[in-house]
C-alpha cells in the first residue's frame, strides 16, 4: 500500500486528501497542513515510487492512471474513509479527476491547483522528445528540462527546486515507468472533457502558468460546477508559489462552495 501520513482533528471532521503531482511527494504540501488541519482531518498521500512509496508490490505492477488511481482508493478503503474533499496539482489533478470517473461518490469536491485539462502544442513536443530520449538520456536533465519549462521565473524557482530535489529521490528506471503514462494523457483529458462531471470543482490557478491556464478558463465558462480563481504572481505550482492565497481560497471553498466568480486575486 501507499505510504499516508494522517492528522485527524475528530470523526465529525470531513477529510480533505491531498494528491502530488509527478516526481513531487506529499512534502510539497508542507505550506498547507497548518492551515488545512485547523478545519478537516488531513490525508497526504506518496504516489507509487514516490517519497516514501516503495513498495515492491506495486512497483512491479503496471503504470496506467486507473491503477496509479486505485493506489490512492486503496488508502481511503484501509482508513474507512467513504468520501473526501481531494485538492491536487498538476499530475495529481488528472488522478482526482480520474477517481471521479472510477468511484465518483468518494469527491465531495475538488480543488485543483495548476490543474492540467490539455494540452497545448508546447507541451505536446516536450512529451514527445522526452519520450524518445527517455532511455538514453539522464532523466534529471529531461525533469530539469520539464521543470524550467513549467516554472520558467525567477519567483517559481522555489517551486522549480521543490520538485527537482523530490525527483532525485526517484531513480531512471521509476521515471521511465511514469513518463510513460504521458502517452496516455491526451486521449484521457479528451475523454473527461467529453464526459462532464457534476462533482464540485474549484481552478486554483497561477497567472504565470502559461502552459495550462486558457484551456481552465475556457472549460469553466461552459462547466455550471466549476469556478476558477486566478493567483497574480504564480506560476503553475501556485500552493509553492502563493500558498497563503492558495490555502484562504480552497478552504473558503470547500466550507462552503459559496465562491461563485472567476476572481483575479
Amino acid at each position: 500500500m501507499l505510504y499516508y501520513k494522517t492528522y485527524e482533528l475528530s470523526p465529525a471532521h470531513e477529510w480533505a486528501v491531498f494528491i502530488h503531482g509527478a516526481g513531487g511527494s506529499s512534502s510539497i504540501w508542507y505550506k498547507q497542513i497548518r492551515e488545512f488541519k485547523k478545519h478537516f482531518n488531513v490525508l497526504l498521500i506518496d504516489l507509487r515510487g514516490h517519497g516514501k512509496s516503495k513498495d515492491q508490490r506495486l512497483l512491479k505492477k503496471n503504470y496506467s492512471f486507473n491503477e496509479v488511481s486505485i493506489d490512492i482508493i486503496e488508502v481511503l478503503d484501509y482508513l474507512k474513509i467513504q468520501s473526501a474533499h481531494f485538492i491536487g496539482v498538476s499530475l495529481g489533478t488528472i488522478l482526482i479527476r480520474n477517481i471521479a470517473e472510477i468511484d465518483p461518490n468518494r469527491i465531495k469536491s475538488m480543488v485543483l491547483g495548476g490543474a492540467v485539462i490539455r494540452l497545448n502544442t508546447r507541451v505536446k513536443t516536450l512529451m514527445t522528445l522526452g519520450n524518445i530520449g527517455k532511455k538514453i538520456i539522464p532523466y534529471m536533465w529531461l525533469y530539469k528540462l520539464f521543470a524550467w519549462c513549467l516554472m520558467p521565473k525567477k519567483r517559481h524557482e522555489e517551486s522549480r527546486l521543490l520538485f527537482v530535489n523530490q525527483a532525485k529521490k526517484l531513480c531512471q528506471k521509476e521515471f521511465i515507468k511514469w513518463f510513460k503514462l504521458t502517452r496516455d494523457v491526451a486521449p484521457l483529458l479528451v475523454h473527461f472533457e467529453e464526459n462532464k462531471i457534476k462533482i464540485p470543482t474549484l481552478y486554483v490557478m497561477g497567472k504565470e502558468d502559461y502552459m495550462f491556464l486558457y484551456p481552465v478558463e475556457e472549460i469553466v465558462k461552459r462547466c455550471d460546477y466549476s469556478k476558477l480563481t486566478v493567483i497574480e504572481d504564480s506560476g503553475h505550482v501556485c500552493n509553492v508559489d502563493q500558498p497563503e492565497k492558495f490555502n484562504e481560497i480552497s478552504i473558503k471553498f470547500l466550507a462552503g462552495f459559496k465562491q461563485t466568480q472567476l476572481d483575479i486575486v
